[in-house]
């Protein structure tokens, strides 16, 4: 694996090897993706070797503009069109009936594509220059901490000759996965949330979309009941059970919980759900690391600002 920059001679450089069905691990607004060449189930397959991911479990297509979404999916209803114009690009996935064309290894042999323009000046500026759409899960292996930097993917990847590149654009801003509605029903549904709460989808869609029960809607990514997840055992924990040291645990404390001293490792991210979400997995990278037989994350607030951070903490401790 490479690193590129973001110049232009580095995007080129970067199309070039995704149109010869290389991977290429790409920054976006939520966390570093591999991207394939959408149109290439040989490409695609690839995706599916270098993260270890099961067959059935479908990817996100990411376009290159909002015309774009006629080619992918058919039936658009007018709530995508409205969601699409009031978010994208941005990290929000639209989960549609998929077009003909679209490779079964997309979609996890579904009748739904999920798609989503995003909001990352590089991923766009790639996707300009490559002339398509490509597949672009997150780039770790399946089930791991996701990556918020290009770092983060050469500790994944950095020995493996399944992917080509990687681009450094720096950290990603948002920090956790997009938030994914299906809009195959009468209703939209959040089959996982993210940035965008359903109170600001409310907002658009004139009803607030509720939450899908785990078996509920299409396959999505990052709905397993175990995601995110560091090698080190995760636990949720309660303030009293952060006033016991323990020197083989590790801690992510929420905002200004002072440290008791004791603990193996201790680290704190902002009592805000957006400064924490864009920190959550820089810090899980971290306390993986540290040597510690078990992590501790003080629960954050149950709050609808914290949806997307407790859906990934609840995966996490599976």
């Amino acid at each position: 694996m490479i690193t590129l920059g973001t110049g232009q001679n580095d995007l080129e450089q970067a199309a070039a090897m995704l149109a010869a069905g290389r991977l290429v691990a790409v920054p976006t607004e939520t966390v570093y993706g591999l991207a394939a060449d959408a149109s290439s189930p040989e490409a695609i397959r690839r995706i599916f070797a270098a993260k270890e991911r099961p067959a059935d479990h479908p990817l996100i297509v990411h376009l290159p503009d909002v015309q774009s979404l006629a080619l992918w999916a058919r039936r658009i209803p007018p709530a995508a069109l409205q969601l699409a114009e009031a978010f994208w690009p941005g990290p929000l996935t639209l989960v549609l009936h998929k077009a003909r064309h679209v490779p079964k290894e997309i979609t996890g042999g579904q009748e739904t594509v999920a798609v989503r323009l995003p909001g990352h000046p590089v991923a766009l500026a790639l996707l300009k220059q490559f002339g398509g759409a490509v597949a672009a899960p997150s780039a770790n292996r399946f089930g791991r901490i996701s990556p918020t930097t290009a770092q983060h993917v050469v500790d994944e990847f950095g020995d493996s000759e399944e992917v080509a590149a990687v681009i450094d654009g720096g950290p990603c801003p948002v920090g956790v996965e997009s938030t994914i509605v299906d809009l195959t029903g009468n209703k939209a549904l959040i089959l996982r949330p993210g940035s965008i709460s359903a109170g600001q989808l409310e907002t658009v869609l004139g009803y607030r979309p509720a939450r899908a029960a785990q078996q509920e809607g299409p396959r999505a990514s990052g709905r397993l009941k175990s995601h995110y997840a560091p090698a080190t055992p995760l636990f949720l924990a309660d303030d009293e059970d952060l006033k016991s040291p323990d020197g083989e645990t590790a801690v992510l404390a929420l905002g200004d919980t002072a440290d008791p001293g004791g603990f193996l490792c201790w680290l704190s991210l902002p009592a805000r759900p957006e400064a924490y979400a864009r920190g959550l997995y820089a810090a899980l990278r971290v306390l993986d690391g540290s040597g510690a037989r078990r992590i501790l994350a003080q629960k954050p607030p149950a709050s609808p600002a914290w949806a997307a951070v407790n859906d990934r903490l609840a995966r996490a401790s599976s």
